[in-house]
């Protein structure tokens, strides 16, 4: 009897495709895209974007950039990218505090004036001492701690000579100094290390000792009462939404099989017309949902909402449309309210950990990162972190709105399409 039970529900589950995918194909997915976020062969930590200032043009800052480029885990920037056939003027510190306001790149590192009289210190901190500044976008807490640990080890290997002076130095301080024919053949192991072919090219581990003072500071994010709340509204907020919508779409599903559906078509109501009624209310009941969500940040997570309400209501707009054109898509496509149900589920959830609900975009490999765009999820986060996190104007957000208006064209027009077997039935 136990057999005969068990066979009866294999053959169940082989006949419902949808519970079916859930339980083997889901996990599969899902496991093989958070594999390449946190797993592979080789490190997946990305490379990190930097932009670096050289105000100084010594030969310790051009050998400290020098080195700073030739470091696998960065990706150096002194430029922004050439234009139309023009070559772009380099950075300068205000021009790159702006990128990093604009969200270029998460980082900046400004070599100042005097660094190289005295680029390497073995001593107590030395407050007179020109220090290298980090210019920081605070929602990545990474890239600051990475890039400072770096430029301890890239100046311990790319300025040698300069810790055998300080060396020296401290010798001839504490220690009476050093005889003449010693002297001489110091002197000459430094002119080797000044060549920088004979010069060390590489080196493993963070230096903690500090031989190069930094100084960070956060130029966007500082005045946050808490830095990520912005994101995970918009992030788990887009997520439900495209849930919300696909359940809401369903109602079709559930006209089509009482019959209803023929009843309306029969009357003067178009399909199109009925289509464009369903994503009007999916719209309205997913920015609906969207104010609640942001509502509830502000009073019980001290979201600043009210001085954004204005870039708010566009990117909830345009994201609503474009979730609610999604859900209809999806409802056309399906044959059933439990084939809709399983497919909204695995599409939704794969959409989401690509596009960034799950897990920051900024903190995936860089194919992912790309992937991450052909998502709903990723366009809506970007907008609305431009918003809450940039503070920057609605006219910024052109090129989200512009993606979220025509992906909720294209998935309707799509949707409109497949529709026309009900017509025809």
């Amino acid at each position: 009897m136990i057999a005969a039970i068990v066979r009866t529900a294999i053959v169940s589950l082989r006949r419902d495709r949808g519970a079916l995918a859930l339980s083997f194909i889901l996990p599969v997915v899902f496991f093989s895209i958070f594999g390449v976020i946190f797993g592979g062969r080789r490190s997946t930590t990305p490379k990190v974007k930097v932009l670096v200032v050289d105000e100084d043009h010594s030969s310790a800052a051009h050998r400290l950039v020098q080195g700073l480029q030739e470091e696998g885990s960065l990706v150096v920037e002194t430029r922004p990218a050439p234009g139309k056939g023009a070559k772009q003027p380099e950075y300068t510190a205000a021009t790159a505090e702006d990128a990093v306001k604009t969200g270029t790149a998460p980082l900046a590192v400004i070599i100042p004036h005097g660094f190289g009289e005295n680029p390497i210190s073995f001593g107590p901190p030395d407050t007179h001492r020109p220090k290298i500044q980090l210019l920081e976008d605070s929602s990545d807490v990474v890239a600051p701690q990475v890039v400072s640990g770096l430029l301890q080890k890239i100046a311990m290997t790319s300025l040698p000579d300069v810790m055998a002076e300080q060396g020296l130095k401290y010798i001839d301080q504490f220690a009476g100094g050093l005889t003449r024919e010693q002297r001489d053949r110091v002197e000459q192991s430094l002119g080797h290390l000044r060549n920088p072919q004979d010069s060390a090219a590489s080196g493993s581990g963070n230096s903690s000792g500090g031989i190069v003072a930094v100084s960070t500071r956060a130029v966007i994010g500082q005045n946050k009462n808490d830095p990520m709340v912005s994101f995970y509204a918009a992030a788990i907020g887009v997520m439900f939404l495209l849930f919300t919508a696909s359940g809401a779409a369903g109602a079709l599903l559930d006209e089509a099989e009482s019959g209803t559906l023929d009843r309306v078509l029969s009357s003067r109501v178009t399909m199109t017309t009925l289509m464009l009624g369903k994503l009007t209310f999916n719209s309205l009941l997913a920015f609906s949902q969207l104010v609640l969500m942001f509502l509830w940040g502000w009073a019980v997570f001290r979201l600043d909402l009210w001085s954004h309400i204005p870039g708010f209501i566009v990117m909830g707009i345009s994201s609503a449309v474009a979730v609610a054109a999604f859900g209809i898509l999806l409802a056309s496509i399906c044959r059933s309210r439990a084939q809709l149900g399983a497919l909204s589920t695995l599409v939704i959830l794969v959409m989401s950990s690509v596009g960034g609900s799950m897990f920051p975009r900024f903190l995936m490999p860089e194919a992912m990162q790309k992937a991450g765009l052909l998502t709903i999820n990723a366009w809506a986060i970007d907008g609305f972190t431009k918003v809450f996190w940039r503070d920057e104007p609605v006219s910024h957000l052109w090129l989200q709105v512009s993606v979220l208006v025509a992906t909720a064209v294209l998935l309707f027009g799509i949707a409109r399409r497949v529709a026309r077997r009900w017509e025809y039935a």
